[in-house]
């Protein structure tokens, strides 16, 4: 397996087509995500394709140097990677993030994305655990059935999220979730590369994602939002899929948190995080109804505004 390869970001004040880079914001394994201004002033996020195991980028040229012997994975991957900004331009979904632009440039491709100002869930998680708080049912149910609702319409699109975890739900100042930072681009390019298939989240990944030879469908992302239901009340990573498929020892939720929390929730909890796909629910839309059922008068809670 190749190392991955330490890339240089674009720096302070390239012009990017039409947006200038002010910094980077963040980097993984496939891309660097940067903060930018476009023509008219306005902050947006850009990612940009990136796959640190298969190109290099050391001197001041910003196009990625890739050996030829990688050249069918990355272009295979910016391909999934350009297609996924395709689709998810079509998603106007307030709990989804908006992508606003997407193009090929420096021989690989970007993402332009909306802006968001606030903190991801896990660093909320971290603040609460310092504090020692614990989410309120009606709080943390009102957050899920949002992302939830943002999670169906991309099904609908035919697009898998493929990393679902605390890192990847972005809260805005006024509490609404946005997912973030879509895995379809990784999954294409691990298609038919065995170096490149086994890129996941431990503990939030479906035991499918990590070679349990089980289908990707809409289930692999809800077994994804069972976990990060389950590290929001643990405040805590759960035992990772492939180590549960050895020995489960994750505790149940609805026996970890009985009488702190409804059955109902517990029982999501547990349902979503089944080790294989047919025992899970099929689609969003089964677990939505049922931990939206009691929240029927719930416009805005408080921790909303």
């Amino acid at each position: 397996m190749p190392d991955a390869q330490e890339n240089k970001p674009l720096p302070k004040d390239f012009q990017l087509e039409a947006y200038r880079i002010e910094r980077q914001i963040s980097e993984g394994g496939f891309s660097f995500v940067y903060l930018a201004r476009d023509e008219a002033g306005t902050a947006v996020a850009i990612k940009e394709y990136l796959p640190s195991r298969l190109i290099q980028r050391l001197g001041e040229d910003p196009a990625p140097i890739v050996p030829e012997e990688n050249r069918t994975a990355f272009n295979r991957g910016m391909k999934s990677f350009f297609e996924e900004g395709r689709i998810l331009a079509r998603v106007k979904h307030p709990n989804v993030v908006q992508v606003l632009n997407f193009f090929r440039a420096n021989e690989t491709a970007y993402m332009v994305m909306r802006y968001e100002e606030g903190i991801s869930l896990a660093e909320h998680l971290l603040a609460m655990y310092k504090k020692g708080r614990n989410f309120d049912e009606d709080t943390l149910r009102a957050l899920f059935v949002r992302l939830l609702s943002g999670l169906r319409e991309v099904h609908l699109q035919k697009l898998l999220h493929l990393d679902i975890k605390p890192a990847n739900i972005y809260l805005r100042k006024g509490g609404q979730p946005v997912l973030l930072d879509f895995g379809a681009s990784r999954q294409g390019l691990g298609e038919g590369d065995p170096t490149l298939t086994q890129v996941h989240t431990p503990g939030f990944a479906a035991p499918e994602q990590q070679g349990s030879g089980e289908a990707l469908g809409p289930w692999t992302d809800i077994y994804s939002i069972g976990a990060t239901l389950y590290a929001c009340l643990a405040v805590d990573t759960p035992q990772a899929a492939k180590d549960r498929l050895q020995k489960d020892e994750l505790e149940p939720a609805e026996k970890r948190w009985f009488k702190i929390y409804s059955p109902v929730l517990l029982e999501i909890i547990d349902w979503s995080m089944k080790l294989h796909v047919h025992e899970r629910p099929q689609s969003v839309f089964e677990i939505q109804k049922v931990l939206s059922g009691e929240l029927l008068d719930l416009v805005d809670p408080a921790w909303f505004d």
